[in-house]
């Protein structure tokens, strides 16, 4: 099996450099790994986040395609029960107008921020998750122009002329959007990276069914994405990877963000947190792809396997930069070659 390599950039709020903004950072990562072969570079959404610097993936996707020759960029993902579908339609087929061939919209129910950025985002309406499977729906008909006969939205053009449309993936970390993106024709990203519980490989199987029980042409087609950093040995990558991992017991155990910690302080602080707490921290590290550049890239490869995936998306959040980006570019030596 052939595996191609994709980036899942969170734009993280790097320690260092200081000076920089994780904007900038973002662009220049994406142009590392346009050189390095990656196959795709996706942005993540994210609102009122003092670590996440990336509100509008389709704002930074028209950027980075820009400054870049040849790798796909996408969202991963636009946040859709926040937006009108006939909105992002437009905007990913004006996108995929200008870059034809590298555009990817992917979608996600999550909310991508706390409750206050929720409501901003829906007002004057009110924020929910009721509606997204028909957004979904109505997103997916709209960009490949196939609304049936008397929907009231079926005149609607999305461009003057023939509208171009880009790939279309449907971003999940559980079962829960599967089903529905097999329904709707959706390609499928299955997030390995957030939770230590990770979906199992069943998820990928229930996707695919679904996709044939609804008779689409062609075949589905799902990727993973799983965090992973590269590093000299094995305990230097568990010492780099200590700040996300820190990040998540505070963010995800105590309902605190805090700004990236640096690997000394991350490891100083872990012994003070309970020992619950430090079981998480535990289990989250264990759950990473860390080591070597050839003890990742087998990981990744057992991982692929496991998932029947062609494709992994890699997410690595570094305090410095400069480790964040020789972690991609060993990674990419090793299994892109």
């Amino acid at each position: 099996m052939t595996l191609k390599l994709s980036v899942v950039d969170q734009s993280p709020v790097q320690g260092l450099p200081s000076d920089l903004s994780p904007v900038a950072l973002t662009v220049d990562l994406a142009r590392a790994c346009d050189r390095l072969g990656y196959h795709r570079y996706w942005l993540a959404e994210h609102h009122n986040s003092v670590n996440f610097a990336g509100p509008c993936p389709e704002i930074l996707i028209s950027h980075i395609a820009s400054v870049t020759d040849r790798i796909r960029v996408g969202s991963g993902g636009v946040m859709l029960t926040h937006y009108s579908p006939y909105k992002v339609a437009e905007q990913f087929s004006m996108l995929e107008t200008l870059y034809p061939g590298r555009i990817d919209l992917g979608i996600g129910r999550a909310p991508g921020g706390d409750g206050l950025a929720s409501h901003a985002l829906a007002y004057p309406a009110q924020p929910g998750l009721e509606n997204y499977a028909e957004q979904a729906w109505l997103v997916q008909h709209l960009l490949h122009r196939t609304l049936p006969e008397g929907h009231s939205y079926q005149p609607l053009q999305l461009m003057p002329g023939q509208p171009a449309t880009p790939e279309t993936w449907m971003l999940g970390s559980s079962g829960g959007s599967a089903g529905l993106a097999g329904q709707v024709g959706m390609k499928m990203a299955l997030a390995l990276f957030i939770s230590p519980d990770s979906a199992p490989p069943s998820v990928i199987t229930e996707y695919k069914q679904a996709w044939y029980e609804a008779g689409h042409e062609g075949e589905p087609e799902a990727s993973i994405a799983v965090a992973a950093l590269c590093a000299d040995s094995r305990e230097e990558a568990e010492y780099l990877a200590a700040p996300a991992v820190y990040w998540k017991v505070k963010a995800f155990r105590q309902g605190v963000r805090e700004v990236l910690k640096s690997p000394a302080e991350a490891v100083h602080l872990k012994k003070q947190l309970s020992l619950s707490d430090q079981a998480f921290f535990d289990a989250v590290l264990n759950s990473m792809i860390l080591g070597t550049p050839e003890a990742c890239a087998d990981q990744i490869c057992r991982v692929a396997d496991r998932y029947q995936s062609e494709e992994v998306g890699i997410v690595t959040v570094t305090h410095d930069y400069r480790h964040r980006l020789s972690s991609y570019q060993r990674l990419a030596e090793t299994l892109i070659g």
